[in-house]
């Protein structure tokens, strides 16, 4: 196994690490930070380290992929990469900053947007990649808030919904709020998708008789989907919902059929994304941030 000894360079970042204070002086940002954005001291003279960070991020990457979140570990990566755990402290200082760098590189990929699509299906688009992405890499919505410093990857999305958002005229701080309240929508609607589909897949693991940890893959997809805690959830009310206990509920559903299908639960996600947008429309009418046209 490796060791990569190659020591660690000294010095000051080459980019000034810092902000304006309100006094003209710069307030030095954490170094987690500054390494996520690449704001490292120049190496030393010397033959180039075969470890990098960005080999351990992305086998960090693989292993919460297959395993999740929790089996990621110093360990766990070192062996995966071929070298000792103490190398992995030469470029990376802990667990801690792993997970910052981790929740950095996993948005890599901006979704595509073509240009003139319009503010409305732009931002449409944004969110659903948010969710899906979410959705196929559950253990995302387990990293600690410690991760939350903005990098690199996350604010190019940021970025990219400013430039959809480039035709209303919003101040920034009011377009950054619709940023941030699309990513709690995409946080609520991830979470309620991976924990509803853990929980049948757990049943169905159960039911079957199969032993704990058994893979998705091999559990019965419709089996899964019938499973669901929700599946039921408007038969039972139509059922079992009374007119003493639950008034409100039993004239809604009294005469809901069993074989009803609203147009929205066939793809929820779109249904959640555009409720959310007729409000952000709404308050970019009201305050009049919107064109004429309304486009």
């Amino acid at each position: 196994m490796s060791t990569d000894t190659t020591p660690e360079p000294a010095g000051q970042p080459q980019v000034p690490p810092g902000q304006p204070d309100g006094t003209g002086a710069t307030r030095e940002l954490p170094a987690v930070v500054q390494r996520l954005w690449g704001a490292t001291a120049p190496r030393r003279r010397g033959p180039r380290p075969a470890l990098s960070a960005a080999q351990i991020v992305q086998a960090a990457l693989d292993l919460a992929d297959a395993e999740g979140l929790a089996a990621v570990s110093m360990a766990r990566i070192a062996d995966a990469v071929g070298y000792t755990p103490m190398a992995l402290y030469r470029h990376v200082s802990g667990k801690e900053e792993l997970l910052v760098l981790m929740a950095d590189a996993v948005a890599a990929e901006l979704p595509d947007i073509p240009a003139g699509i319009g503010w409305r299906a732009g931002l449409e688009r944004w969110t659903r990649a948010q969710i899906e992405l979410g959705i196929a890499r559950p253990w995302m919505l387990e990293l600690p808030l410690s991760a939350a410093p903005p990098g690199p990857n996350r604010v190019r999305w940021i970025d990219q919904a400013f430039g959809v958002m480039r035709p209303i005229e919003l101040p920034a701080d009011a377009k950054l709020a619709v940023v941030g309240l699309l990513a709690q929508h995409v946080l609520g609607e991830s979470r309620v998708h991976i924990e509803s589909r853990r929980a049948a897949v757990q049943q169905v693991v159960r039911e079957s008789g199969l032993p704990d940890g058994t893979p998705e893959s091999e559990l019965d997809p419709a089996a899964i989907d019938a499973a669901n805690p929700y599946a039921d959830f408007e038969t039972v009310l139509s059922r079992y919902a009374d007119p003493t206990t639950y008034p409100n509920l039993f004239e809604a559903f009294a005469t809901w059929p069993d074989n009803s299908m609203t147009a929205h639960s066939e793809d929820d996600i779109a249904f959640g994304i555009s409720v959310v947008l007729d409000g952000v429309e709404a308050f970019l009418r009201r305050c009049g941030a919107l064109p004429d046209d309304g486009s």
